[in-house]
């Protein structure tokens, strides 16, 4: 009885969350969304008030999971890739017109003035605003001055100065707002082409029109001071004639545009050319170095002739110990030009640019994650040295087998079948590296004579979030498509070393 009760009751608390979020969709009207919660929400107690269905109750959490942070998240990004969304680009064409239309306003000569009172509500901050010609009205940046009925509003004179549902803002609220009320414009009614109510002082208020008025049925921006008309030619923004765009657009779909990007810039191709082989050459080299240093301590310190083995062991993994991005800034000090331990201990006060120069830089973020990554291959090649039988060593020892013999022959084979697997995971961790690229250098220097922020040091993983993310270069569209990219190479690259994995174990 009682786990029945706490199963009713964290349906209930699931089904309010839900109702709650369903509410909000559907004053967003995003009907897809809303559809797929509900059906879910009903599955979900289908599932759990049936008294059978068992293993449907265990798989049910982990499918929601899944869908959520696996197949919603590809899904969505794969959509992303075919489409223009990014700076000026990430909203609809109606935001994208009342957009144009509130940025580029100017005051309207000899405007009569309103007396206006600041409120605040649930749709946001707004104007009480007093007409000339007596009426009261109140509405917000996103809602136009409506009417308002005389019995719920306090007057102070010829100035309303407050209303039922809102709150007045007093001197010290307005004070610590001002630059928010500035820029506060009410439409005077749902067609923005109207104008807007603004006031400087949060007393007195004055009609702004657009210098930008658009036609619905034309379909086009036109700038009342050039006389410029711009058109919607269906790339998601208004361009002139002459090729003038204006800079606020809307998200449309591009199709390939974006796979095709690289091969249309020559500039960028080139240098994503330049990313990936770096990418390739950073993950191998990565991979293999930390490997073999961390089986030549595996198999020094492996060896029972040596002294104090337990100590060096723990020494070996002290890197592994510490978090990698704490690592990360350790080493960006002892990288410093001016005052870091090597330019100023090891090398005189030399001026050696570790991080700035494009080869030195590749040299240092190698050296950094081998440093990190050793430990790891260390712990795994000391594991699987130990799990080789000692009959195979003696027996191969009393064939006459020296000990590159038993090495090469023996033990490295067996070796590798018990570690290929993790050197697979190690290098797709390592082509994905974001980390240690961005904490030492940011992907850079940069590289000369290409227009994108793309560095020497630059993995394809650093250039996805710096195209994405970064300020001046945010291009959703193109950085998902760079994602869609990487997944499909280091999937690729997966799947082979995997098959010759299994070769591999066939063989042994």
């Amino acid at each position: 009885m009682k786990v029945l009760v706490v199963k009713i009751l964290l349906l209930a608390i699931v089904d309010a969350v839900t109702v709650f979020a369903m509410t909000a969709l559907f004053f967003q009207r995003d009907w897809l969304v809303l559809t797929i919660v509900a059906l879910a929400t009903l599955l979900v107690n289908v599932i759990y008030l049936n008294p059978g269905m068992l293993p449907a109750k265990y798989l049910t959490p982990g499918l929601i999971f899944l869908a959520l942070f696996q197949v919603f998240v590809i899904g969505y990004s794969m959509y992303i890739a075919f489409t223009n969304y990014g700076d000026g680009h990430n909203s609809t064409k109606d935001d994208a017109v009342a957009a144009l239309i509130s940025q580029n306003t100017v005051r309207v000569e000899g405007s009569p003035a309103y007396r206006v009172q600041v409120v605040e509500g649930l749709p946001g901050l707004g104007l009480l605003a007093t007409a000339p010609d007596g009426r009261v009205l109140v509405g917000t940046a996103e809602q136009p001055l409506e009417p308002v009925d005389p019995g719920a509003v306090t007057m102070d004179g010829q100035r309303a100065t407050a209303v039922d549902g809102w709150t007045s803002l007093q001197l010290q609220d307005v004070l610590q707002r001002q630059q928010e009320i500035a820029s506060l414009q009410v439409p005077l009614s749902d067609d923005l082409n109207d104008g807007f109510l603004r006031t400087t002082d949060a007393t007195n208020g004055y009609v702004f029109q657009s210098t930008y008025v658009f036609d619905e049925d034309a379909d086009t921006m036109t700038d009342t001071v050039s006389g410029t008309v711009y058109r919607d030619l269906g790339e998601g923004q208004f361009q002139s004639d002459d090729g003038q765009v204006l800079r606020t657009g809307w998200q449309v779909g591009v199709g390939f545009e974006n796979f095709l990007y690289p091969f249309q810039n020559q500039k960028f191709g080139e240098a994503l050319i330049w990313v990936t082989i770096w990418t390739f050459a950073f993950a191998v080299l990565s991979v293999g170095l930390s490997f073999f240093l961390g089986l030549f301590l595996a198999l020094t310190l492996n060896d029972p002739r040596m002294r104090s083995r337990k100590v060096y062991r723990v020494l070996s993994i002290l890197p592994y110990a510490f978090p990698s991005f704490l690592s990360a800034l350790v080493w960006l000090g002892l990288f410093n030009t001016e005052f870091g331990f090597f330019n100023e201990v090891l090398f005189g006060s030399a001026d050696i640019p570790w991080l700035t120069e494009p080869w030195l830089g590749k040299f240092s973020v190698l050296l950094v994650n081998i440093w990190l990554g050793f430990p790891y291959m260390f712990l795994v090649c000391m594991g699987a040295l130990q799990s080789i039988p000692e009959e195979l060593t003696e027996a191969a020892t009393v064939d006459g087998a020296n000990g590159f013999q038993v090495f090469g022959r023996i033990k490295f084979p067996l070796l590798l079948v018990s570690t290929a697997p993790l050197l697979i995971s190690s290098f797709a961790f390592n082509f994905n590296n974001f980390n240690i690229i961005y904490m030492l250098t940011r992907g850079g220097p940069r590289m000369a004579g290409v227009d994108e922020n793309v560095g020497h040091t630059d993995l394809l993983i650093t250039l996805v979030y710096k195209t994405a993310f970064e300020a001046g270069t945010r291009d959703y569209g193109l950085a998902s498509a760079l994602a869609i990219i990487i997944f499909i190479i280091v999937a690729a690259v997966s799947a082979i070393s995997f098959r010759q994995t299994k070769a591999l174990e066939d063989l042994n």
